[in-house]
């Protein structure tokens, strides 16, 4: 996840550098359940309204929660299918957050209504993320059901209206890139607290749409729309957050975006970037799957590592006998292509992997939705490196 309001803030008012912080576990993302009342297109874990056998029982999630406690596990996502369909959601949400893990809830908001959202806020929920898609139609064509817009946005409003922290999730593709700007409005109106950008993956449902993913282009306008409201609302004083995921070139994107809005910041920015480091599945992002399949990240479902049933998460996670994980465990991982002679490696740590994976079947292939050329990454488009002209911004640093 890159999270832009942070690095903007730096920007505006830059912070000192400081050690990196090293998370003490990886955040887990865990669909506990693979039914859902919808269909959508973009899904990853091809869901259906139908129930899956094999799933964690009560019992089996909470000897699980335990192991993620003592393996230092900070957060949790409680994801699906939709995870408000099982019947064990709040005990297991109330139990999470008796544990002290930071706890959110990853649903399509089309089932929060006023029989249950007393029993979603008693929680105590830390963020409850609700996807929206685009503006009425083109949502409901994406979750593929007549109404779900109208019921998400209610879903949205009881959070807001019973005190609990809500953000919105827009998954970016060709179809909805034009409602982009329509849907940050409707952000605006409603005042909700938290915008997610989430580039399309290359994994299940969303990768047999892969012909619907923008075009590069598209792409580099979605991400300068969000760095420009990013800044204004910090400007203004607005307490907004932004993030995007799925494609950490994001961070070298604003790194080249501050070159022209905030060049005598760059070299600051260049260095909080790095520290952040880019991709971390398989370091610092975990999935556990419904059946308890664990992999490197939400998108890696057809990769498994293990299952809980036969091995502990903290012994799978920490097991660099798997090819796989040795790999994305490594400071500087084994890249090819592109990825491997880009100047700003240390800011993305390669990108995103699964896409390469699912392109190639090389998880070390260049990753194919770098929506960055050659020259700004300092090749001459023959894979080869530039001897690099520093960047000069308004007679202001050097920086490379």
């Amino acid at each position: 996840m890159f999270r832009i309001t942070q690095y903007m803030r730096e920007l505006i008012s830059p912070s000192p550098l400081g050690e990196k912080r090293r998370p003490p576990g990886p955040v887990v993302i865990w669909n506990l359940i693979r039914r859902c009342n919808l269909t959508c297109k973009h899904c990853y874990s091809i869901s259906a309204d139908k129930d899956f056998e094999g799933e964690l029982s009560t019992e089996e999630v909470f000897n699980v929660m335990d192991d993620l406690k003592h393996f230092k596990v900070p957060v949790l996502i409680l994801s699906g299918g939709e995870p408000l369909l099982r019947p064990d959601i709040f005990e297991i949400s109330h139990r999470a957050k008796d544990m002290g893990f930071y706890v959110g809830l990853s649903t399509n908001g089309t089932l929060i209504d006023k029989e249950n959202i007393k029993g979603i806020a008693s929680v105590g929920y830390d963020y409850v993320g609700i996807s929206i898609d685009g503006i009425k139609d083109t949502h409901d064509r994406f979750r593929r059901k007549q109404g779900a817009f109208e019921a998400s946005m209610n879903g949205i409003r009881l959070c807001h209206e019973n005190g609990i922290k809500v953000g919105m999730r827009f998954t970016l593709t060709q179809d909805n890139a034009p409602e982009l700007p329509q849907v940050l409005q409707l952000m605006e109106d409603e005042s909700i607290d938290k915008f997610y950008l989430s580039h399309l993956n290359y994994a299940g449902r969303g990768n047999k749409n892969r012909k619907d993913d923008v075009v590069l282009t598209t792409t580099r306008r979605a991400m300068e729309l969000l760095f420009d409201t990013c800044r204004r609302y910090e400007l203004e004083g607005k307490s907004r957050e932004f993030v995007t995921g799925n494609n950490d070139a994001d961070g070298v994107y604003l790194l080249l975006w501050a070159m022209k809005h905030f060049p005598e910041q760059v070299e600051h920015l260049r260095a909080k970037l790095a520290q952040w480091g880019g991709n971390s599945s398989g370091v610092n992002i975990a999935n556990i799957d419904n059946l308890g399949e664990v992999h490197p990240d939400t998108f890696w479902w057809h990769y498994k590592l293990g299952n809980v049933r036969q091995r502990p998460f903290s012994e799978i996670w920490q097991d660099t006998s798997e090819p796989l994980m040795a790999g994305l465990k490594l400071s500087q991982r084994p890249l090819k292509g592109r990825c491997s002679q880009c100047r700003y490696l240390d800011i993305c740590g390669g990108n995103t992997r699964v896409r390469a994976y699912q392109l190639t079947g090389d998880p070390w292939a260049e990753d194919p939705a770098c929506y960055l050329d050659d020259e700004e990454i300092g090749l001459n488009g023959e894979g080869e490196r530039l001897q690099v002209t520093p960047y000069v911004g308004r007679g202001q640093r050097k920086v490379i």
